[in-house]
């Protein structure tokens, strides 16, 4: 199965997606405005934010999940919640907890007659496992600290809400999105073209399965046509299992920059995904890791385009081990 097979599944209804600035929720509400009528939930505080969701035929709809109330939101058949606290505000461990966590569980209870419902979780959620891909019954974890713990209590009201309201719900664990609108392969390639240090966890390789941008949308569309009674919890990451240690040199063979690494206890610990559920209820993704780390430098750094052309692209597959 690839999502070849899934094309955009939702037409003439109409859809909330929160977060519909962010990396996932905007090209997911773009991809589904081609054939429904998309609201864009967000706080909007850059007004390029909202000309760049009016272009692209998506309704604003300025929100701030943690404080506004979830009533004057328009009734919808789909919600596709990826609105968050991220970064320095997830520091604040009880606003991560009402954005990420209590204002989840309020979203289910005003759409609980809704089709469908996804919830943005996170692979962050799962506790370190060296020895194998994280699967979707491994214990819960800190890897992100309050972010993490709010994201595993957000799960907890989700799953509690959709099942007393008997709400259509799918929950994915989000691991390494990337493309045009970054990433952390993205951030990675950004070190490297400075000639800063990349840091990596000392347990090498560190496995990743980094998903493109054409693949998550096409994932986070099907996603929403699954949902159902009892909650369905699935990773959500790239059916091929790449190491960073492997990538950075393929970007750095690309852009003419040989990677540096740097292996330290302070970096994070890889988050490697077990994709065999995916693979049954969401289906595998078509872009091989090297062509979307190849369109992701073209899109991020233009000026590189013609030495990017130039590389040549090894066969397609991928390791396990860099």
């Amino acid at each position: 199965m690839s999502t070849a097979q899934h094309p955009n599944s939702i037409v003439d209804r109409q859809v909330l997606v929160t977060g519909a600035s962010g990396r996932v929720g905007f090209p997911i509400a773009r991809a589904l405005a081609d054939s429904n009528t998309v609201y864009g939930a967000a706080r909007l505080a850059d007004p390029e934010d909202t000309a760049r969701l009016e272009a692209h035929n998506i309704t604003p709809i300025r929100v701030d999940l943690g404080r506004d109330d979830m009533t004057t939101l328009p009734d919808v058949d789909y919600v596709f919640h990826a609105g968050a606290a991220l970064g320095r505000e997830a520091a604040d461990w009880r606003w991560a907890f009402e954005v990420n966590a209590q204002a989840a569980g309020r979203l289910v209870a005003r759409y609980r007659d809704v089709t469908g419902f996804v919830y943005c979780s996170t692979g962050s959620v799962y506790a370190y496992q060296r020895d194998h891909p994280l699967r979707e019954d491994d214990p819960p974890g800190l890897h992100l600290g309050a972010y993490s713990l709010s994201k595993i209590a957000g799960e907890a009201i989700v799953q509690f809400a959709a099942g007393q309201w008997n709400v259509p719900t799918t929950i994915i664990r989000i691991f390494s999105t990337y493309g045009p609108l970054g990433g952390a392969p993205a951030d990675r390639l950004d070190r490297l073209l400075a000639g800063r240090e990349i840091r990596l966890h000392p347990d090498r390789p560190n496995r990743f399965n980094p998903i493109y941008e054409d693949d998550y949308v096409a994932l986070g569309i099907r996603a929403l046509t699954v949902a159902r009674v009892p909650t369905l919890v699935v990773n959500w990451a790239g059916s091929e299992t790449v190491s960073a240690e492997e990538y950075c040199e393929y970007l750095g063979h690309l852009v003419g920059v040989p990677p540096r690494f740097v292996y330290t206890e302070a970096a994070y610990s890889p988050l490697w995904a077990d994709v065999t559920r995916m693979h049954e209820v969401l289906g595998r993704t078509a872009v091989p890791w090297r062509d979307g780390m190849r369109r992701m430098a073209t899109a991020r750094h233009p000026e590189l385009t013609d030495r990017l052309e130039d590389a040549p692209i090894p066969a397609p597959g991928f390791l396990r081990d860099a």
